[in-house]
């Protein structure tokens, strides 16, 4: 996939970054050398091959799943501007 100067304009506008017309060459083949291997990335024949969330065979350390603080909900809850049924309630911000 190859992208054009007019391309590579538009998507500096999307993405709100300021692109001088002598720099759109150079930016464009910077783009389209990524958009390359991608491709090529994408002919590599991964059959067989399981995801991972981490190169490395590795084990997460967990811990205990208790509670570490002490609960203080009734005097934050006092301290609250308005509160209802133990929620916080908020101004609404959205039509």
């Amino acid at each position: 996939m190859s992208l054009s100067d007019d391309q590579i304009r538009r998507l500096a506008r999307l993405a709100r970054i300021a692109i001088r017309d002598e720099e759109s060459g150079p930016v464009r083949e910077r783009v389209n050398r990524v958009l390359g291997l991608i491709d090529e990335m994408r002919q590599a024949d991964t059959a067989g091959v399981e995801p991972m969330s981490h190169p490395l065979e590795m084990a997460q350390r967990l811990r205990p799943d208790e509670a570490s603080e002490p609960d203080r909900r009734d005097e934050l809850q006092a301290i609250a501007p308005a509160v209802q049924d133990g929620l916080y309630l908020v101004p609404k911000v959205i039509e």
